[in-house]
């Protein structure tokens, strides 16, 4: 799967951009590095990648400046390095669009499995029946063409949340759990980490609900799981 997958790396630590260049070259990745964040947002532009690693201390933008630079115009999968790991730094990080939070130091052999999981979630083939066209309230969700409209403006949504909402849209009506969401869109690893389901359920009612606070059609069964209802 990595062969010559397009991945933009960001970071200021010389040696640590070195050792990722190294590892993912070595796995048929086809790396461009970036230690700054202005370098980083034109390197993007330059070279569409299908993955960025982005390290949130950089030396002129804040790495969350940066994340959100590419939001407005990519899905582009995000992980996002740091070395803070304070969870409402995890929590700010996976609020501006990132798709993965990994706390330095971090062994290569996750890191690297974390990466193709990020790669496989912005390059999924959408599976099962086709239910092309799904009408909830003031917002729209084509299963086909993998986008979503709002009172017929598109809305922004970044690979994990369109994971989400897709198993919860093609599961209609159904209870769907914590831990089936997060293995399916994020890996077996993942089990445990309700608080990304959190963050992203809260960021689908801003997106998408008429009342974030109040949904009608994203639901939550407490302790349990999620349900879309129409």
């Amino acid at each position: 799967m990595s062969a010559h997958v397009r991945v933009l790396v960001v970071d200021d630590e010389p040696q640590l951009l070195r050792a990722l260049r190294i590892n993912l070259n070595a796995r048929g990745f086809s790396v461009t590095t970036a230690s700054n964040g202005t370098d980083a947002l034109t390197a993007a532009a330059r070279t569409d990648p299908q993955v960025v690693v982005l390290d949130l201390g950089l030396p002129d933008l804040d790495g969350l400046t940066v994340l959100e630079g590419l939001r407005g115009w990519t899905n582009v999968p995000v992980i996002v390095l740091s070395a803070r790991t304070d969870a409402a730094d995890k929590v700010a990080a996976l609020d501006a669009g990132a798709d993965d939070y990994v706390t330095k130091p971090f062994g290569m052999e996750e890191f690297l499995a974390r990466l193709r999981a990020a790669v496989r979630r912005g390059a999924a083939s959408v599976d099962g029946p086709a239910i092309p066209v799904v009408e909830a309230g003031g917002f729209v969700v084509d299963l086909a063409a993998k986008s979503v409209t709002r009172d017929g403006v598109p809305v922004h949504l970044t690979p994990t949340e369109w994971g989400i909402l897709e198993i919860l849209v093609r599961n209609e009506g159904k209870l769907v759990g914590q831990r089936e969401i997060l293995t399916a869109v994020w890996g077996p690893t993942y089990v445990t980490q309700t608080n990304y389901l959190r963050v992203y359920l809260a960021s689908l009612r801003r997106k998408l609900e008429d009342d974030p606070t109040n949904p009608k059609n994203l639901l939550t069964e407490s302790g349990m799981g999620y349900r879309f209802v129409r």
